[in-house]
């Protein structure tokens, strides 16, 4: 037996990650499509590792001890993003296209829910690969998994990741196509394909109020982020106390929101956003390594066709959403319209697919301040806590 302790593994991990970026980089198509090189990389571990589990007399155990731990840190970088300066700093705008992305949300698993009972599964299959993975990404997908294999899903976490990567694949397709679409529609009307600039002072004041930092940014940064998931373990375990069972993650998430709010309010520890921002990024990148080096993919193979099904109809109800309410609301101009492209790809994939998105057309033609204000702000930050509630309300509805 080949067993690999916690700091072994975590070394592992690293190579992992490495590799995951350099072949991102040399294949043109997942560089194209935004697919993180955490998933690339660890998906090319567990494909390894399940090659020599079938093909040799190796046994390899790893230690994934510190999943758990980098899964709560990452979490508790989204919470310390949620300021409701910055929300108020958006307006009505944000307010509305978070509106708008919390319905979206709840259509995913109404419509993923229904078209698995359709199709003889359990409708938490179809919430799996709804909100779960597709809003919330990879790492929410992984972080739900453990529930959804208790209440009878089998093989989650593959499944989790299957759809994730599906999304993160249309979101990054179908996003240029929908702005596309839309500004054939400005320009048949003879609207000006520019932005209102009025919104720049906006994003200026934003961005002042993420990027400020000091000199003992890391540091700070690191001790509030472990303070925040110190105090959440008691927060989660009041709750579980109460008898309401929410992620690990939970706890820590509201703990650092509220810091994050009195910093904002007090300026008492002038946090480094872009730091916080970092040490959570690395955190992701090894949780996903992690998680991914011990997924079972062969369980895959008996939901391969459903799970298509699913996401073919995910990806026309969100063009539907990002042409009709997206564009209406958000304005019924340019803006609006590179908003929409950034809809489609956050609500199909990450955050990154929505940018992507939008810079292809910012690059063409004209910038979009309040499309890089709004859309950023909501799907990376807010709609991670109305999506946990959501997917919280589906388990303990539908099990």
């Amino acid at each position: 037996m080949l067993h690999f302790d916690v700091v072994a593994t975590l070394a592992i991990a690293t190579l992992i990650l490495f590799l995951g970026q350099h072949i991102k980089h040399k294949v043109p198509f997942l560089h194209r499509y935004n697919l993180p090189s955490p998933v690339i990389g660890g998906l090319l571990a567990a494909v390894l590792l399940l090659l020599c589990k079938k093909l040799t007399t190796w046994d390899i155990n790893i230690d994934n001890g510190a999943r758990t731990p980098l899964m709560i840190a990452f979490f508790t970088t989204l919470g310390f993003a949620a300021s409701l300066k910055l929300l108020k700093i958006g307006g009505r705008f944000v307010l509305i296209f978070l509106g708008i992305s919390i319905f979206a949300a709840i259509l995913q698993n109404v419509v993923g829910a229904s078209l698995a009972v359709m199709l003889g599964l359990p409708p938490l299959f179809g919430v799996l690969c709804g909100s779960v993975t597709l809003t919330g990404g990879p790492a929410t997908g992984l972080a739900f998994a453990p529930q959804f294999e208790h209440a009878g899903i089998i093989g989650a976490e593959a499944i989790a990741i299957a759809a994730a990567m599906c999304g993160i694949i249309m979101g990054g397709i179908m996003g240029g196509p929908i702005g596309t679409v839309l500004i054939n529609r400005l320009k048949k009307n003879h609207q000006p394909l520019t932005s209102n600039n009025s919104t720049q002072s906006l994003v200026e004041d934003a961005l002042n109020l993420l990027n400020h930092h000091s000199e003992t940014a890391l540091l700070k940064s690191i001790g509030v982020i472990l303070l925040a998931m110190w105090l959440g373990s008691w927060v989660s375990a009041a709750f579980n106390a109460l008898g309401i069972t929410l992620p690990a993650y939970i706890g820590a998430m509201l703990v650092a929101a509220t810091i994050r709010n009195i910093d904002d309010k007090t300026g008492a520890l002038k946090l480094s956003d872009m730091t916080i921002e970092n040490l959570g990024a690395v955190a992701l990148s090894y949780f996903l390594v992690l998680s991914l080096m011990g997924l079972d993919l062969s369980k895959l193979a008996t939901v391969a066709l459903p799970l298509l099904i699913l996401i073919a109809a995910q990806v026309v109800l969100v063009a539907i959403l990002s042409m009709t309410l997206i564009f209406k609301y958000m304005g019924n101009d340019y803006e609006a319209a590179v908003t929409a492209t950034g809809f489609y790809g956050f609500m199909m994939g990450t955050t990154a697919n929505a940018m992507a998105n939008m810079d292809a057309f910012v690059h063409r033609y004209s910038p979009a301040p309040r499309a890089y204000l709004v859309v950023p702000i909501v799907g990376a930050f807010f709609i991670d806590f109305a999506n946990t509630l959501l997917v919280q309300f589906c388990l303990a509805w539908l099990k």
